[in-house]
């Protein structure tokens, strides 16, 4: 193997990483992976790498919730078929996150080129960093009550609309649901379990609209084992991240993240702007 291809290796390992770390805690994911991107020197045109590597981290999310996505799915059917009472809530809790979902399945078909295109300098980044770490320090000390069962479609249109503005890069798809979730007073468990649930269909609605591009990628044989690399990576480092950032939420110690977003933010808008 020639240097230049260990390097490469090496590079999108560490672009795996990042984003596996970040996809679950409340930083932003895609912004932290064109701040790799950049730090590292790898140059991405379009969003194949960010929607292979963001496969990845369904995969591991999805095992995590599997047994919240079979209880769902199959007390929604029990329910369609019977109306019985006891499958309702399940029900309930399946179809908000279909219409949570639509917003930003809607935006995304319509302007995610345009996003992707024009909003992905450090300075935007820099500036949805710190609107993240406001909104993060906001939220640090709400307790909601709304469980599985007490939710709305007002609360689904609500934290749908936040994962419909975490298109734009820099501003946390994790942080925005899980932030407005717990605004519209939701308890922690239960935001947690509803953002990343909306997580999925949008999530799975990115890969198979990104099949094509990936297939389609120039030279798509050298950077076969990079990619590959980077996969594996996402996908451990997604688990053991949602893991810890669990256990975080169930601690209500979210003020921590709004603290890093601050810092980051203003160190690249202070870089950004040539003052450092």
């Amino acid at each position: 193997m020639e240097t230049g291809e260990f390097l490469s290796i090496i590079k999108y390992l560490i672009l795996g990483l990042i984003q596996g770390f970040t996809e679950p805690i409340p930083v932003s994911s895609s912004g932290h992976l064109i701040i790799g991107q950049w730090l590292l020197g790898v140059e991405q045109k379009g969003l194949t790498f960010e929607i292979l590597t963001n496969t990845a981290s369904l995969i591991a999310i999805c095992f995590i919730y599997r047994q919240d996505l079979k209880r769902l799915l199959v007390n929604t059917l029990r329910f369609l078929r019977t109306k019985e009472n006891v499958y309702k809530s399940d029900f309930l809790f399946a179809l908000y996150i279909v219409i949570g979902t639509i917003p930003a399945g809607v935006l995304g078909l319509l302007f995610g080129d345009v996003i992707a295109e024009y909003f992905t300098s450090l300075n935007t980044i820099a500036v949805t960093l710190l609107l993240t770490g406001v909104a993060l320090w906001l939220i640090r000390n709400f307790q909601g009550r709304k469980r599985d069962g007490d939710l709305s479609v007002k609360d689904a249109l609500i934290v749908g609309l936040a994962q419909a503005f975490a298109l734009v890069p820099g501003i946390s798809r994790s942080g925005a649901t899980v932030i407005t979730s717990i605004a519209v007073g939701m308890k922690q468990d239960t935001a947690l379990r509803f953002s990343f649930m909306l997580y999925i269909p949008v999530s799975l609605g990115s890969t198979v609209l990104g099949v094509s591009d990936l297939i389609n990628t120039p030279d798509i044989s050298t950077l076969a084992i990079p990619y590959l690399v980077a996969f594996i990576a996402t996908l451990f480092m997604t688990y053991f991240a949602m893991k810890w950032f669990m256990g975080i939420m169930a601690k209500g110690n979210l003020k921590y993240f709004s603290y890093y977003c601050f810092i980051v933010g203003t160190l690249l808008l202070l870089f950004s702007l040539n003052l450092i």
